[in-house]
């Protein structure tokens, strides 16, 4: 068996970064930008007004302190002027600054009455309340790079540029497989020996998450058919995930039936619990995943493992988290013990209550786990209050 690092370290040798695909806006959203973009203009592209109010010369505060309003200049409106210095422009959020106007007065700082502002104070000056033109960008700078993650935010960008579609990593196709004649699907009642099929599912939301839309399917526990099955998903998914039948039981086929169809194994076995039988093959340009069937295990490496093969094949880097254990521990084993957790934020610190369970196979306390920490396998007490890296179930920065 191989460490944990050891393990991440083969997955990232094998696995290479994906090919891209132009996607229209509209569909875009929460893919990795492939890349570059440039302003197409000036942002903003005028001197434009920032808040509701008036538009005067600045010169004028010294002056006078009311105003006659002549006109008003409102968004989407070709700029209007200022035709005397001792007037003003009611103007509107987003418009164009009237010519001959240099200061904006918010609603809040003067009143009007017959047409007539009249300031209550003279505290303004020149260019407040405006957002000069190409003050955020000029036109042909550099707004966004390649390897950017397609948030709200950049969606916006990448409207205001006017890009109707846009390059982006093309995401896997990815199939996910059960194993065991023991698994039933979730609409049947189970017999007194079975169970109903949830890893499958588990599999596909934590896709989900990464906005990679999967599809199931169930597998027996056959050697033959899982050799003509599997020869046939091969040749129509990118990956391949299985859930179960990886270990060293009488029935546990996958690793010959891989070996038999040319998959070429690199990994199987690693050094931590929950997870010891995890496998991870390679045929040509697809990928094989094979989680131990336990939940725990299945969850835990695929956060750990496939969620390493799919920042790669991404091109990005995701940032570390750490906290701060709130317990003391116990592990006597020379593995490295991914401790099921509940987070919590306090004081500014990131605190981990452990989430007390029966075992890899217990799916009931894994619901109330938001993540785990991997406690190294070179000691065997943790003490409450050391720092140890954390992954969670759910989603975080790429």
């Amino acid at each position: 068996m191989i460490s944990v690092s050891e393990a991440q370290e083969i997955l990232l040798k094998f696995s290479k970064k994906g090919p891209t695909e132009r996607v229209s806006f509209e569909n875009c959203l929460n893919r990795m930008l492939a890349e570059n973009i440039y302003a197409d203009r000036d942002a903003p592209p005028f001197d434009r007004v920032a808040m509701d109010g008036i538009a005067i010369q600045s010169d004028q505060l010294q002056i006078r302190q009311q105003f006659v309003i002549e006109d008003i200049q409102a968004a989407g409106q070709k700029q209007k002027s200022l035709n005397n210095p001792e007037n003003c422009l009611e103007v509107m959020t987003g418009a164009v600054i009237p010519r001959h106007t240099d200061c904006v007065i918010p609603y809040e700082k003067f009143t009007i009455k017959n047409g007539v502002a009249r300031l209550i104070s003279t505290d303004h000056k020149a260019f407040q309340n405006t957002h000069k033109k190409g003050i955020d960008a000029k036109k042909g700078e550099q707004l966004l790079s390649s390897g950017t993650w397609i948030h709200p935010g950049v969606k916006g960008v990448l409207a205001t540029t006017g890009h109707t579609e846009v390059e982006v990593v093309q995401l896997p196709k990815v199939m996910i497989c059960s194993t065991g004649d023991e698994l039933v699907p979730i609409q049947n009642t189970p017999l007194p020996h079975q169970i109903r099929r949830s890893n499958v599912y588990m599999l596909q939301a934590a896709l989900k998450d990464l906005n990679i839309e999967a599809h199931t399917t169930h597998l027996p526990d056959n050697k033959e058919e899982l050799n003509a099955s599997i020869g046939k998903l091969l040749e129509e998914y990118d990956l391949l995930l299985f859930s179960g039948a990886v270990s060293k039981g009488k029935y546990d086929f996958l690793p010959d039936v891989f070996a038999e169809l040319g998959i070429q194994i690199h990994i199987h076995g690693v050094k931590q619990k929950p997870g010891k039988p995890f496998l991870f093959g390679t045929k040509a340009e697809k990928s094989i995943f094979g989680f131990p069937g336990n939940p725990s295990s299945t969850l835990v490496c695929f956060h750990l493992y496939f969620k390493c093969w799919f920042n790669h094949y991404l091109g990005t880097s995701p940032k570390s988290n750490y906290a701060y254990l709130n317990k003391e521990v116990t592990f006597k084993k020379p593995l490295t013990n991914h401790l099921l957790i509940k987070s919590s934020f306090e004081d500014g610190k990131i605190l981990a209550e452990p989430v007390i369970n029966s075992g890899s196979g217990d799916l009931v306390h894994l619901a109330l786990a938001d993540g785990f920490l991997s406690l190294p396998p070179e000691k065997d007490t943790f003490k409450k209050g050391q720092l140890f890296p954390i992954t969670y179930f759910h989603q975080t920065d790429l």
